[in-house]
């Protein structure tokens, strides 16, 4: 490195955890210039929404090492500080961090623990994100320990060494007294490192970690680290996930791992979040290729990234061995009875899904279900369809995982972007069909997703589940909500919707009688299809009554069955698909 360049060095301390401040200094050795700009980035990679880390900075002072004098410095943006240096080389920059949000793209810090992402908390400078970083950690205790992905300084204490900003970024840190579960798998050492007590059972989860890694690895040919660990947030309502390169970070319910429906949950979220070491950290769109922190980063390709790892996610469960096929059909009739039950999955298309997500999928309201579809969600079912295609088109002898391996292969290893243009190219390549039409109707348009086209030759359907007393359709949604019965959601296209009610409105009665969501149901069973009934009910306080003619029953949900009399040949298809993986 030129001698003249920059030598950056953080210093995080947090002398007093329960004020859920991180004290921070950044000394910088050897500025050239007369002005340094520094920016904190606005979003972090993998959760695409412009969080405005700024907002929890305070105390912002700049001091010259040179003679300890304070030098002078603008804001010039909600992120961008710019600071006059004179001349002076040697530049001490001090703030701190606000940090009580306890989920796995924030920063927490109280008096168990301190958890931090590198976006959320660190500056960049424009120009300079390839310089090394080194960063040194200030526990307030003795006893508390450092996790972090990046490599130590073995002659620095509690300091270690980011090869630059992005790689910073891709590795938060755990400072406590965290517990450490050690595992070998592949020859590579890793970790379970969890905060927080719950019911978890540490073995069993190891078993079963060893199982996915191996299952995942198996698809793409190796594994692309010298080590990993999984940090495993335990909280009282938390859910989500957050994919490094050699790491992830995972928030779930303390006491959410004894019952099998919530454990296998958790295991799919585990699958997802190391299925992402490949498929976004490494395979990623040409708009992530390079990321640009201070603003919005669109791409129409969330729905590969994000969504065929959510395939992925519920199947590789099921080839670890972890749950059986019943348990993969009924999670794959849950995503299919929302996705049917979801109206806005006939307004927004796939692909504007994915490259709207900074303003919607993040930012959701009680109108969102009429407008939009989520790109995880429909995108993780269009895979399904891609998958069943290629398995038809080869006789089985060709998959989705196919498509996963060019994908690496080509770009992943290297991390090369890949555009919309490639993604289809390598689609039809492992398919050996033009997929024109099948991108336009299943991407860009809101048509149908034809599940028992696709599911025929595997010998498989989809069912309507449908009962006798199934009432008549309404179409909103109701909660208790101290003592009232608010309306949380209305269907823009239902007979509620278009009798005029919102949500948020208070729901009083139907034909004079009281009604609360408990007894919805019930009440709305003593009538038919085509019945007008008088609902009553508050709108901004104002007492109002309107006539609504009920709809035909809506279904229940779908479920995913196996035809009792299929052919040997579906037969064939449905074992080599989920008994005898290909």
């Amino acid at each position: 490195m030129n001698k003249l360049s920059p030598n950056l060095h953080y210093f995080v301390s947090m002398s007093s955890p329960e004020s859920h401040l991180f004290e921070v200094t950044l000394n910088i050795e050897n500025w050239q210039e007369n002005t340094l700009d520094i920016k904190m980035p606005v979003w972090t990679p993998g959760s695409y929404l412009v969080r405005e880390y700024s907002r929890h900075l305070q105390k912002f002072t700049v001091i010259s090492a040179d003679n300890f004098s304070y030098l002078s410095w603008i804001k010039k943006t909600k992120n961008h500080w710019s600071i006059e240096t004179n001349d002076h080389q040697n530049i001490t920059i001090k703030y701190q961090i606000y940090a009580n949000d306890l989920t796995v793209r924030t920063n927490h810090l109280d008096g168990s623990h301190g958890y931090f992402n590198g976006a959320a908390l660190f500056f960049y400078i424009p120009n300079y994100e390839k310089l090394p970083l080194k960063i040194t950690i200030d526990p307030p205790q003795l006893n508390w320990q450092v996790t972090t992905s990046l490599p130590s300084i073995s002659e620095e204490k509690n300091t270690f060494l980011a090869e630059d900003f992005d790689t910073l970024v891709d590795s938060p840190f755990e400072i406590g007294t965290q517990k450490i579960a050690n595992f070998t798998v592949e020859n590579k050492p890793h970790q379970w490192v969890i905060w927080g007590e719950g019911n978890i059972e540490i073995e069993k989860l190891i078993k079963d970690t060893e199982k996915i890694i191996k299952t995942e690895a198996k698809i793409f040919g190796d594994l692309p680290y010298e080590d990993y660990f999984f940090l495993l947030h335990l909280s009282a309502s938390g859910f989500g996930g957050l994919e490094h390169k050699n790491c992830c970070v995972l928030n779930y319910p303390r006491f959410g791992f004894q019952k099998k429906e919530k454990y296998d949950r958790f295991i799919q979220l585990v699958a997802h979040e190391f299925f992402h070491l490949w498929n976004v950290k490494r395979i990623r769109p040409k708009a992530l290729e390079t990321f640009d922190y201070d603003q919005e980063n669109y791409t129409t390709s969330l729905w590969f990234s994000e969504g065929s790892t959510s395939y992925y996610d519920m199947i590789i469960p099921l080839r670890a061995g972890i749950y059986n096929h019943r348990t993969f059909f009924d999670l794959l009739s849950k995503d299919i009875s929302q996705y049917l039950a979801t109206p806005g999955r006939e307004i927004q298309p796939l692909r504007e899904s994915s490259f709207d997500a900074w303003i919607k999928l993040y930012r959701r309201d009680a109108y969102s279900n009429n407008c939009q579809i989520s790109y995880y969600l429909k995108g993780q079912l269009v895979t399904l369809l891609l998958d069943l295609l290629i398995r038809k088109n080869s006789d089985n002898h060709k998959s989705f995982d196919d498509v996963m391996l060019i994908m690496w292969q080509k770009f992943g290893k290297e991390e090369i972007g890949f555009t919309p243009e490639d993604l289809k190219r390598e689609i039809e390549l492992i398919a050996n069909t033009d997929l024109t039409e099948f991108f336009y109707l299943y991407l860009d348009s809101t048509i149908e997703l034809p599940f028992n086209e696709y599911f025929e030759p595997f010998g498989l359907k989809l069912e309507t589940k449908i009962e006798h007393n199934t009432p008549p359709y309404l179409g909103l949604k109701t909660q208790k909500d101290g003592g009232v019965e608010k309306i949380t959601f209305v269907d823009a296209n239902s007979p509620a919707g278009k009798a005029g009610i919102d949500a948020d409105d208070e729901l009083l009665a139907i034909d004079n009688f009281r009604v609360t969501s408990d007894n919805l149901i019930d009440r709305l069973q003593d009538y038919q299809a085509n019945d007008v009934i008088k609902l009553t009910y508050f709108h901004q306080e104002e007492l109002k009554t309107v006539e609504v003619k009920l709809d035909s029953p809506k279904p229940l949900g779908y479920q995913v069955k196996i035809i009792e009399n299929r052919t040997k040949k579906q037969e064939e298809m449905l074992n080599k698909w989920l008994f005898r993986l290909c």
